[in-house]
């Protein structure tokens, strides 16, 4: 497509703010600690935008109003649980993160068990979000084609390029700084195209409301079918359990938690992010609402057949210039706003469970930080050859993700044994790790071509959980128990 010049300035701005951040913040990062958790002094409210955008992608972004053309606001279930989740970890997890100055989330399992288990859970988190950061830009370089007739390759390397320079420079300040930019600019981006939406209807908003009716508008499904994605308990219980993993024991989201000033602060920040993602999310829903509202006044001249191209094709045909730039800077923020977190992060795992440990090397000496900063361009160029890479077939993008997904339930199974019991020992935690992943992979994959049961994606951090826990407790109790 051809960008109107004011679109197009708008781009070059967003751009070019972001990387002036980067550097802006980043010239008083004075070692690998400061690089990774911002010398703990990051505002409370900052770390929560920051959390949110985090969690906020592209395919987000621009599949979740799908999810309300194509049926209804059941989808809301599963953010609920999000927030009882969330309340879990600050009871239970975030306690432990605050004993001791910790740069990463396993140094918590090295203290209960020793090193092994912290280097498993690290690598298991490291190969999880390598694989699946790499695809999620993948999926954000199609969208990207798209909207602006870059070729894949071309607005891999543009992403890339741009969100390495202000994370290499900056490091978690830049980050979360330039996560708090993006979720203002990809939150009025939306509102703005919902604004253009209304104003297009005959009837504004009423109109919305109307040609929804009482089906679009339902929230709860009490069904018990475990098949289903979207009921009542896959959400409140699955969703809470996606929860407890991605945010109490994915060093993505504890990393944010550890730059906070203090536990009071970072608790506060993950309780209200939960709060905050519902409404988003029923934000984003709302404009699926008018997206069918809109498609049934003005039906698009050929049928859509994804539900997760209808805000994509509204973007492209609707927006008038100067707003369309903006927009193509919010779907280009939710995109970096998790790239760049997924760079720190990863870098952050790498030199604080493995670099450090093996070197005793101190945390602010200049090696460590020229070491995080090596790591960031690592990264970035593994999960850049990993989208290269890809092949467009959503069916295996999906599975793939998927697994990468399957791993938090596990890793937060092994951290309730570690907080949990006493008895448990580092053999026995392993053993559990290992069963917990097998049970997921086998519900997953194989058991419904042997039984035909089908169960949905929000139970499996349940299973994995449960799984790990009760089988690195029996394992325990099983063996003689060492002084």
């Amino acid at each position: 497509m051809n960008l109107a010049p004011l679109d197009f300035a708008l781009l070059v701005a967003y751009f070019v703010g972001m990387i002036a951040v980067g550097y802006v913040v980043g010239r008083r990062t004075t070692g690998a600690k400061d690089y990774f958790l911002g010398s703990r002094d990051l505002p409370c409210w900052a770390l929560l935008l920051s959390i949110v955008a985090t969690e906020t992608s592209t395919v987000t972004f621009l599949s979740v109003p799908g999810l309300a053309w194509a049926g209804d606001l059941t989808f809301l279930q599963l953010p609920m649980g999000y927030v009882l989740g969330r309340f879990v970890v600050v009871w239970l997890l975030l306690p432990h993160y605050f004993r001791g100055e910790m740069v990463t989330a396993y140094e918590v399992l090295r203290k209960r068990f020793g090193g092994h288990l912290q280097k498993v859970a690290s690598l298991t988190f490291l190969v999880a979000r390598t694989i699946g950061g790499g695809l999620r830009l993948f999926l954000t370089a199609l969208v990207v084609e798209k909207l602006t007739g870059l070729s894949v390759g071309a607005s891999i390397v543009a992403i890339t390029a741009v969100t390495l320079v202000y994370t290499f420079f900056g490091g978690m300040r830049a980050v979360v700084w330039t996560d708090v930019a993006q979720f203002v600019i990809y939150l009025t981006g939306a509102a703005a195209a919902f604004y253009i939406l209304v104003t297009k209807l005959p009837g504004g908003f009423d109109q919305v409301l109307t040609a929804a009716g009482p089906e679009k508008l339902r929230v709860f499904d009490l069904s018990l079918d475990v098949a289903k994605p979207y009921t009542l308990w896959s959400g409140l219980i699955g969703g809470a359990f996606i929860s407890l993993g991605s945010h109490g024991v994915d060093q993505l989201i504890v990393q944010r938690l550890l730059s906070a000033k203090n536990q009071r602060q970072a608790g506060l920040a993950l309780s209200l992010s939960g709060v905050l993602v519902l409404l988003q999310f029923g934000f984003f829903l709302l404009l699926g609402l008018g997206l069918f509202a809109f498609y049934q006044q003005f039906p698009p001249a050929e049928p859509f057949t994804k539900s997760d191209t209808v805000f994509r094709d509204f973007l492209l045909t609707q927006m008038p210039a100067g707003l369309l730039g903006l927009v193509l800077g919010a779907v280009f923020s939710a995109a970096m706003s998790s790239f760049s977190s997924s760079l720190n992060s990863s870098a952050a795992a790498l030199v604080g469970d493995f670099v450090l440990p093996m070197t005793k090397c101190d945390p602010a000496s200049p090696f460590v930080l020229k070491t995080a900063k090596g790591a960031t361009v690592l990264f970035a160029v593994l999960e850049a050859i990993m989208a290269m890479n890809c092949v467009d077939d959503r069916a295996i993008i999906d599975q793939v993700l998927a697994i990468a997904a399957l791993t938090t339930g596990v890793l937060l199974g092994v951290f309730f044994l570690g907080t949990l019991t006493k008895r448990v020992d580092q053999t026995a935690a392993l053993v559990g790790f290992a069963a917990g992943l097998g049970i997921d992979l086998f519900c997953k994959f194989g058991l419904e071509p042997l039984t035909g049961i089908t169960i949905a994606g929000p139970w499996y951090g349940l299973i994995g959980s449960v799984t790990t826990f009760a089988t690195g407790l029996l394992t325990s109790l099983l063996r003689p128990q060492r002084p």
